[in-house]
């Protein structure tokens, strides 16, 4: 019989990656200075999930809102991310982690985007780790696009309008193949969610912190941990409801 899981571990953790542009800033360096340093840090995460038995990790790497920033820098990241998939698919594919690229792919460069889904298909089969990078990505959107596949396979004849309830539209999110979210952690101090897994965030425990996404190492993971293991999961019930079981 598989051992079950550690209730203090959780499953599923999600990271806002915020503070690369301040770090760089602090060290007179250029906003893409900081972003390269940041890469790092997804390593630390990522070996840190696999180390914890964590099963899925999604990291927020370019919203749909990032695309209003400087051109340059926008630049800066769509060749830092190719260089990343070129650089790192290979050890991810090696270390049993399948990687997933979750967004609205249609508006990235055909090189780019093919990246993407070349190590998707790689990487397709693996089950140490789900790894979810999420690139013009929006809560919203991922919402409305749920919502709009649901109700067109309604429209099929695949159930009844009638039918179109949370459990429907929850099975056409992005992430609906993989276990709840349990943990959100934002980095760089900002108490915010800023449009990151809305859905998925309904019953998740919310950690922030001030350190930097570039300086983040395991042991800041193992804090956010030990912060999560505190926490009483109540889901609505009682605390007396949660301890009797």
């Amino acid at each position: 019989m598989a051992a079950k899981p550690d209730a203090r571990v959780p499953r599923h953790i999600a990271i806002v990656m915020d503070g690369n542009g301040r770090w760089a800033k602090q060290r007179l360096r250029p906003r893409t200075f900081g972003h390269h340093a940041g890469q790092k840090a997804v390593r630390e995460a990522v070996e840190f999930c696999l180390r914890r038995g964590v099963a899925s990790l999604t990291l927020f790497a370019f919203s749909s809102e990032n695309w209003a920033r400087p051109e340059g820098e926008v630049s800066a990241l769509m060749e830092l991310f190719l260089k990343a998939i070129d650089r790192e698919v290979a050890e991810l594919d090696g270390n049993g982690v399948r990687i997933r690229f979750v967004g609205d792919l249609d508006a990235f460069a055909p090189a780019l985007r093919q990246r993407m889904l070349g190590a998707m298909d790689r990487t397709a089969g693996n089950t140490a780790l789900n790894l979810n990078v999420a690139v013009n990505y929006g809560g919203r959107w991922d919402i409305a696009r749920a919502a709009r596949l649901a109700a067109e396979a309604a429209a099929r004849g695949e159930f009844p309008l009638a039918d179109l309830d949370e459990q429907r539209v929850q099975a056409y999110t992005c992430l609906a193949d993989q276990p709840p979210l349990d943990l959100f952690i934002r980095t760089g101090g900002e108490r915010r969610v800023s449009n990151f897994l809305l859905w998925q965030l309904a019953y998740a425990e919310l950690y922030f912190t001030d350190t930097l996404w570039p300086d983040v190492d395991q042991a800041s993971l193992d804090e956010a941990l030990e912060d999560y293991a505190r926490r009483e999961r109540r889901y609505g019930r009682t605390g007396e409801q949660v301890a009797t079981g």
